[in-house]
């Protein structure tokens, strides 16, 4: 199939990429390369734009004329989403726009939808399942939320069919060793906790410990960055092969595991699998934070066969280790 990937640069695109590659689709990856490397795309070939360049992305969509579209070229930091708010409207939604439009015109009809959990939320059920309301508490929630509304509101008159896939926690590295997280400033608890380690800085700050939570601090369900690729796949294979009339063209699947971890139990199995006893410093709050979010992926695994292979949180922090360790 010809799949054409925005963001397939960055973290999780170009793990996703690599699983495409390995499966013999034709991809062209499209992402401007502020948080990607050219170095991170191992397959397929590589256009450097941005979504806001409507012209390029209309001439380089209409010339390759894909099958399919996987979107992951966003904005991801909470905490920067609630100080920069127009940043995160104009690049998660403005050009989303950009990019369905372009679909629109040129007759794509897959598309697979990078969200996240944050459309939730403080949910009042844990774990929570894709029925939950959307009441986002930052930004980068909202965001998604407006886009999944202009999924819904598009496929049911046009020939366009989605599906939108809620992340959890996305962690850990390419257990191949060839790809991880590397972008320019790390946000994401468990590699900030690992260049501590390295001693890339000096501590790690633990952002609020007094959440109605066993131990204080926030639990989330972190989910491997190989198993958010698989399940991408499969999300793929089912959307092409269903026909979705009957639920507007279109579907929203969690993806997590159904457990999580909080920030202490973290910094502990860091510790352990690292041997480094790195400072850790309590500070305040952080706006946007939610204390709990645990996926319920049931209708994920339900309706496209997706099984997690790689849910171990020692595993997890180890490939990130490794990973670390190279760069």
């Amino acid at each position: 199939m010809k799949i054409f990937v925005t963001g397939g640069a960055g973290y999780i695109g170009s793990h996703i990429v690599k699983l495409l590659g390995k499966e013999d689709h034709d991809i062209l990856v499209y992402d401007n390369l502020s948080t990607g490397h050219e170095w991170a795309v191992l397959y397929g070939r590589l256009v450097k734009g941005d979504l806001a360049d409507l012209p390029l992305l209309r001439r380089t969509l209409k010339d390759f004329s894909p099958a399919a579209v996987m979107h992951f070229a966003a904005s991801i930091q909470v905490e920067e989403s609630v100080r920069e708010p127009l940043k995160y409207y104009q690049n998660n939604v403005a050009n989303t726009l950009n990019l369905l439009s372009a679909m629109d015109e040129y007759n794509v009809p897959l598309f697979i939808y990078s969200s996240t959990a944050a459309v939730y939320g403080t949910p009042e059920i844990i774990p929570v399942d894709e029925s939950a309301p959307l009441l986002p508490i930052n930004p980068y929630g909202a965001s998604k939320v407006i886009v999944e509304n202009i999924l819904q509101d598009s496929a049911k008159v046009s020939g366009l069919k989605y599906i939108a896939l809620r992340y959890f926690n996305v962690a850990g590295g390419d257990p191949d060793g060839r790809l991880g997280q590397a972008y320019k400033e790390a946000t994401h608890l468990i590699t900030r906790a690992l260049k501590t380690a390295k001693g890339e800085f000096e501590k790690l700050l633990v952002y609020g410990t007094d959440y109605n939570t066993p131990d204080g601090t926030c639990i989330r369900d972190y989910i491997h960055v190989s198993d958010i690729a698989g399940a991408h796949i499969c999300a793929l294979n089912y959307l092409a092969k269903t026909d979705l009339r009957g639920s507007g063209n279109g579907s929203v699947m969690n993806c997590g595991y159904g457990h999580g971890f909080s920030v202490r139990e973290v910094v502990t199995m860091t510790k352990k699998v690292t041997g480094i006893d790195f400072k850790v410093e309590e500070s305040s709050r952080r706006p946007g934070d939610p204390p709990l979010l645990i996926a319920n992926s049931d209708k994920l695994k339900n309706n496209t066969g997706w099984k997690a292979q790689y849910d171990d949180l020692e595993f997890i922090i180890k490939t990130a280790w490794e990973w670390e360790k190279k760069r």
